[in-house]
């Protein structure tokens, strides 16, 4: 019963967003305002009247017409692409100079093997994979993201100190002087390891996330260099392009596989009240 309520409810969510879209319509707002006006200027309530009744009717059928539902979900998909896209374009520009000379002309290398492809082998149309070039453009963003802010929460570690710390709390549990105070020692002990662990870990994501994006513009430049040499699409030779699929959805999995690593890497001293330890502290 619980399931059926709660689709019941999802789908009453689903309805009302069709209804207010339908009542944001320029042409309901403007229809509204027309028999306002004729109300005002008439000095009769009838326009009014009339306006209620077929706004009650407007919103019982407009929003459950299937053509209509159709134009919102189209409109709203639009919208969410195109928010997509300037956020995509914002995260650029938080980018080094040098990382978005790398991505631009990552971006400018795509865009030149599709034209070529086409003035090379007069074909009106893009084969699948060369359309998939633009995924593989985002995934190299996508993975520069995630290299520079690994990289540079590496940089912010104060690895020294969490290998003094780890003495000290080793010393501590050597010479305490009784079971309590040896545990908890020992479980300091045992938490540091995994921290200095977790920095070995961080680093390998961070030299595999490197060699990924060296492989993604080695590919491009490798494609580029293929698609000048044709002259027909028969004669099109296409490299490998599901292996390198493949490469960037592993090296992704491995990211998400330590994505806890970087988010817990700091947890243990934040507890304790260790914030020098912290990134971002000298």
């Amino acid at each position: 019963m619980s399931d059926i309520a709660k689709y019941q409810q999802g789908l009453q969510k689903f309805d009302q967003s069709y209804a207010k879209e339908a009542l944001k319509e320029p042409f309901n707002f403007w229809a509204l305002a027309g028999f306002l006006a004729a109300s005002v200027f008439s000095f009769s309530l009838i326009p009014l009247l009339i306006a209620l009744v077929l706004e009650a009717a407007y919103i019982l059928i407009v929003p459950n017409l299937p053509s209509y539902r159709q134009l919102v979900e189209r409109r709203h998909k639009e919208k969410m692409i195109k928010a997509y896209h300037v956020n995509r374009e914002n995260l650029i520009k938080s980018f080094t100079q040098r990382e978005r000379e790398a991505v631009e002309y990552l971006r400018w290398l795509k865009d030149k093997i599709q034209e070529n492809y086409k003035k090379f082998t007069g074909a009106g149309e893009l084969p699948s994979n060369l359309r998939g070039l633009e995924q593989r453009w985002e995934d190299f963003v996508d993975l520069l993201d995630t290299y520079r802010r690994r990289k540079q929460h590496l940089k912010t570690i104060n690895r020294q100190a969490v290998h003094n710390q780890l003495a000290q709390a080793f010393r501590a549990m050597e010479s305490a002087g009784d079971e309590k105070t040896r545990r908890i020692q020992q479980t300091n002990v045992e938490i540091l390891k995994r921290r200095i662990a977790s920095f070995d870990e961080i680093e390998r994501s961070v030299k595999l996330v490197e060699g990924q994006l060296q492989s993604i513009e080695n590919f491009f430049s490798y494609l580029n260099d293929e698609i000048v040499t044709i002259s027909t699409p028969d004669k099109f030779s296409l490299p490998d392009f599901e292996q390198l699929s493949d490469s960037i959805a592993m090296t992704k999995q491995m990211l998400d596989a330590t994505a806890d690593e970087v988010g817990a890497l700091d947890s243990y001293n934040r507890e304790m009240g260790n914030y020098e330890l912290l990134p971002g502290t000298k």
